[in-house]
């Protein structure tokens, strides 16, 4: 049987993302009650729950799944841990999430830690058809040094409203992508269950997901589960800043080893470390709690 959970809905206004400061040893990379002031507990109505996110649910309110915030808080404390990592040894992270509440806080975020972004239409084989992306992105940087050398001065005016036209689409598309050599390290999504596409792909080629997985989701297609809100702004806000702060104190740990190491070697003969798969993924997900079932009408639905 459901429990029922007497849950005060976030207060306006939001809080302020704090700034980017180095995680002490211990310390939880985002405590609960930041995560309940952004609304990250609530999942969706009861009636559209995946039972697979039964472990990560806490109980239900108004016909709404409550997620259990307790292991959101340490969950997310592995997913910071684990992309710190990747990038102090040489890793990027790839961010993702088209849906509409993501796609700024996606592209802010991503270009602040310097990583890379897709936040409109995921193209089929942007990672599993990388080379022929890689055409496109040589393309996207061949258009932009036209309008910025002069040529366009010396082309008809309609060939520069075609050229502008192509340039445009490719930035939309192609745009976050413009710096990335190779494949990502690590994939973090918004909304796994959106992103299906992309997740496929990365899973294919063994790229380590981690992903804010509402309750609507299913657990299995993510490495590092994060159970959360993934359509409430200040959720995503906060969940994206933290990921891009684990970025940014990797870069720093990573500046930090290669000052130390001298001309040791390139970055990119550094691996990132990968999640293992196969029938044992606990490591990266929290224990099972009791079992959620319906809950009563009315509240907070999405």
């Amino acid at each position: 049987m459901t429990e029922e959970l007497s849950v005060q809905t976030p207060a306006e206004p939001a809080p302020e993302m704090p700034s980017f400061a180095p995680r002490a040893a211990g310390a939880p990379a985002l405590s609960v009650r930041a995560l309940l002031e952004s609304g990250v507990h609530f999942g969706h109505q009861t009636k559209r729950w995946n039972p697979k996110m039964r472990p990560y649910i806490y109980g239900a309110r108004n016909g709404t799944h409550i997620i259990d915030l307790d292991q959101t808080a340490k969950l997310f404390t592995r997913a910071y841990d684990f992309i710190t990592e990747a990038v102090a040894r040489g890793g990027n992270v790839l961010f993702v999430g088209t849906k509409r509440q993501a796609q700024d806080i996606v592209r802010e975020e991503s270009l602040r830690a310097g990583m890379y972004f897709v936040n409109n239409r995921w193209l089929g084989g942007t990672l599993t058809n990388f080379r022929t992306i890689k055409q496109g992105l040589d393309r996207l940087r061949a258009l932009e040094r036209m309008a910025e050398d002069g040529t366009h001065e010396q082309l008809p005016k309609k060939e520069v409203i075609k050229l502008e036209k192509e340039r445009t689409r490719l930035e939309k598309y192609l745009g976050g992508l413009k710096n990335m050599g190779g494949l990502p390290h690590v994939m973090f999504v918004v909304d796994p269950s959106m992103e299906k596409i992309a997740v496929h792909e990365a899973r294919k080629l063994n790229i380590p997901v981690v992903g804010i997985t509402d309750t609507n989701c299913d657990p299995d297609q993510v490495d590092i589960v994060i159970p959360g809100n993934d359509d409430a702004i200040r959720a995503i806000k906060l969940i994206c800043s933290r990921v891009a702060d684990a970025c940014l104190e990797g870069a720093e740990r990573r500046k930090d080893v290669l000052a130390g190491r001298g001309d040791e070697g390139p970055v990119e003969s550094v691996q990132a470390p990968r999640a293992p798969r196969g029938p044992e993924p606990s490591i990266y997900r929290g224990r099972p709690r009791g079992g959620p079932g319906g809950g009563g009408g009315g509240g907070t639905h999405r």
